[in-house]
């Protein structure tokens, strides 16, 4: 039997992550899942050759419209967010793009989140103005001020939460109330929390966009993305904007990411049983003064994280008196934590971002409230931990020595 022809509805959070979207080869019965690198398929006489005419059910035609395995990965995505359908794509960054291209044109107006994934914003802020999309960058943990942002005109509200790189919260259900009233639609980048820690359909909002590469494929080794919600919304998404645009993953990724996503439950469990640890640790090192984790009593929106999320997930951000000094001797000392980018890997990962550069490029942020809000959570510079799945007591040890 098919996966998407089973009723997942009672079983629990591991058992999806290894069966949905899954099914024996029909032709084989091969267990697991067939990689299908295939770029075309053998079709009847009858086959348009028009995406327009396709499907979501149709056999496939060619890779960038649709592959086997590729589907599998997105059936699976779609189960364990309580989705209608997916759409998977190259890259996270791919599919945020496709999101906004494909809700927005000229004239219109959306409001995003400040401080989100350094790609979003930096495209928030010079390429989406420069088609005749107003953007209004706003501080998504303050209702009020997003209230106040959504006047007419807006189609589209973009939150990140946890965001990147502070671990500021958004409280989603608030929020999709508040911007449903003003006829808008809401999408959460939910990178950071993964599906085993919030579910933000059930919360009210309308898309749901997550990285592959970060805790979902869980092993660094590729890149990927997915748009989640309703089919009406996603199956014209799917024609006119993903297939049209080629922003397709490969096979292989998603092949690699399926094997991931199959151990998603029980690697998000570790990673925040090791962050509580290292958070715990960081707080009585003398020489870090601030701990962000939203699993710490010391988080300022501890009871939001309490309510909203089930799992704390592994990203810690934190700060030291001397920052910049500090990172460099990160660099050069850590024995096996990798100073480099990214976040989510079995590995732990760690990096430092300063303030003054950011807040020129990235994250321009237009108000005094909005930057007080930033030099709260990262003073003049803060590190992103992304906390892997070593022994915790290894992972401090390394920090320990680096720090001394």
């Amino acid at each position: 039997m098919r996966s998407r022809e089973q009723d997942f509805s009672r079983w629990g959070e591991r058992t999806k992550a290894i069966h949905a979207g899954e099914f024996p080869d029909p032709g084989t019965g091969a267990s697991a899942p067939n990689l299908v690198m295939s770029t075309t398929f053998v079709v009847d006489a009858d086959t348009s050759f028009s995406v327009e005419g396709m499907g979501e059910e149709d056999p496939f035609v060619y890779t960038r419209w649709g592959n086997p395995t590729i589907r599998q990965l997105e059936e699976k995505l779609a189960v364990l967010e309580d989705a209608e359908t997916a759409v998977a794509f190259a890259s996270g960054m791919s599919a945020a793009t496709a999101l906004l291209l494909h809700t927005l044109k000229a004239g219109d107006r959306a409001v995003v989140s400040d401080v989100a994934y350094a790609a979003v914003a930096e495209a928030t802020n010079e390429l989406f103005p420069g088609l005749g999309i107003e953007v209004v960058k706003v501080d998504t943990s303050d209702l009020d001020a997003l209230a106040a942002a959504l006047q007419p005109g807006v189609k589209l509200a973009y939150v990140e939460t946890p965001c990147n790189p502070l671990l500021r919260l958004t409280d989603i259900g608030a929020a999709a109330e508040i911007v449903h009233r003003a006829g808008a639609k809401l999408a959460v980048d939910s990178t950071f929390a993964t599906p085993v820690a919030t579910k933000p359909l059930r919360l009210g909002a309308d898309f749901v966009l997550h990285s592959l590469t970060k805790y979902i494929g869980g092993h660094g080794d590729a890149l990927g993305g997915v748009l989640l919600g309703k089919a009406a919304d996603l199956v014209p998404l799917r024609k006119k904007t993903s297939i049209r645009l080629g922003g397709t993953l490969s096979p292989f990724n998603a092949w690699l990411i399926l094997r991931g996503l199959a151990t998603l439950p029980l690697r998000m469990k570790a990673h925040e049983e090791n962050a509580r640890k290292v958070a715990r640790y960081l707080e009585t090192n003398p020489k870090v003064t601030r701990v962000i984790y939203p699993g710490l009593p010391s988080h300022p929106q501890h009871a939001l994280a309490q309510r909203q999320m089930k799992n704390f997930s592994g990203m810690i951000s934190f700060q030291t008196a001397q920052g910049k000094e500090t990172a460099r001797r990160f660099a050069e000392k850590l024995r096996f934590i990798h100073y480099a980018v990214s976040l989510g890997h079995h590995r732990s990962l760690i990096f430092y971002l300063h303030t003054e550069e950011l807040l020129a490029t990235s994250f321009p942020l237009a108000t005094r409230k909005q930057r007080d809000s930033w030099k709260a959570f990262a003073g003049d510079g803060i590190f992103r931990l992304s906390v892997g799945l070593e022994d915790a007591d290894d992972i401090i040890a390394d920090l320990e020595q680096a720090l001394q």
